[in-house]
């Protein structure tokens, strides 16, 4: 007989039962924070209407055309609150008011024809801000971004551990998926189980796009290089940077001027004098409501000095461009707003079945006892 020492054989139920466990205790820690999140995100789709509904003051103004704009901004720029601004929102849409955001992301909104303060929002105790916050930092800054990726992550692999405990086989994989009224183990993991592959489309699109989201300057630069595309290209230094006051509106011509077909969106600020500035713009099918395509300036002469049209990007950089209208449901109309709304109270409605079904399961040997 030999003595060679058998060799351990993984047994298949053995790591089914391992992910079973982790599906669990993962689902009822981290799914707990996901679901917020995904709630928090169903509201901030109706961020627009909510802000305008709150503030009605900032909506319904008469906008001025290019140059009166250039002269608002430039009585903006020149005020004490003007001068913390990091970055300026034109007015567009139904937000008839320059947005300005403040270090600690506190907004400030100014009338498009005076330039005067109209409303001031702060990101500490304003509601929306709070739930931005949340939704894209756990309000924790960086760190919190960090954690959120793991999140989202432990969120897919809950999607796809779920469809593998789940699956019974080709055959049965319909008649597994019907609902049962009764005895409550059954009723909550049935119900659970159908709603998780009933949904799973929208769940993957959803809390997979949330995820590129945490991660966007990785994926951004992983698309670029899975389709051979270059880097993006950053705003030149100015050669010579001057002490001039700059012309605002004829900034703002300039631009126009540069992309006609375009809607001027957003100006970030520069820091330093020798950067130069950037104005965003949303070009004719741009997903973005804000657009992607930049026009860099030197602010100084009114010139344009170099941009990047998103329209014309290879694949990967539409494909990394179309992420976050996808995810905010900025895209698709109404059926896909509320398909998206739907997909992010799918977490929640698959954590309370899941914890109902796990106490269930707790109480049925007393029950039985």
């Amino acid at each position: 007989m030999s003595n060679t020492p058998r060799q351990p054989v993984r047994s298949p139920r053995r790591v089914r039962q391992v992910f079973k466990t982790l599906h669990l205790w993962l689902g009822l820690s981290l799914g707990l924070v996901l679901a917020l999140v995904t709630l928090t995100g169903c509201i901030l789709t109706f961020e627009a209407p909510l802000l305008t509904a709150m503030h009605p003051e900032l909506a319904g103004r008469v906008v001025p055309d290019t140059a009166g704009l250039g002269r608002s901004l430039e009585h903006i720029l020149a005020t004490p609150e003007g001068g913390k601004l990091r970055g300026i929102a034109l007015p567009n849409g139904d937000l008839t008011a320059f947005e300005g955001t403040a270090k600690g992301g506190d907004r400030v909104y100014f009338d498009p024809t005076s330039g005067d303060v109209i409303a001031h929002r702060s990101g500490r105790s304003d509601p929306l801000l709070v739930l931005l916050d949340w939704h894209t930092h756990l309000l924790s800054g960086e760190v919190g971004e960090t954690v959120l990726g793991v999140v989202a992550c432990t969120g897919l692999f809950m999607i796809f551990s779920g469809v593998w405990l789940y699956w019974p086989g080709r055959k049965r994989a319909l008649s597994h998926l019907r609902p049962h009224p009764r005895p409550p183990i059954l009723r909550w993991a049935s119900w659970h189980r159908f709603a998780g592959i009933i949904a799973l489309p929208l769940l993957l699109i959803m809390i997979g796009t949330g995820t590129t989201m945490a991660y966007r300057g990785a994926v951004r630069t992983g698309l670029a290089h899975a389709f051979g595309e270059p880097a993006p290209a950053k705003p030149p230094k100015l050669q010579d940077a001057s002490d001039t006051k700059v012309d605002w509106s004829a900034v703002l011509l300039a631009a126009q001027a540069a992309a006609p077909d375009a809607t001027i969106t957003r100006i970030s600020l520069p820091a330093k004098k020798d950067t130069a500035l950037v104005i965003r713009v949303r070009r004719p099918g741009e997903w973005n409501l804000a657009g992607r395509s930049m026009l860099w300036l030197d602010p100084f002469s009114a010139r344009v000095i170099g941009g990047d049209d998103a329209t014309k990007l290879g694949t990967g950089g539409r494909l990394a461009n179309s992420l976050f209208p996808i995810h905010s449901a900025a895209v698709g109309g109404p059926v896909w707003h509320t398909l998206a709304v739907l997909g992010g109270l799918m977490p929640s409605f698959m954590l309370v079945t899941g914890f109902l079904f796990w106490r269930a399961r707790r109480r049925r040997p007393a029950a039985s006892a």
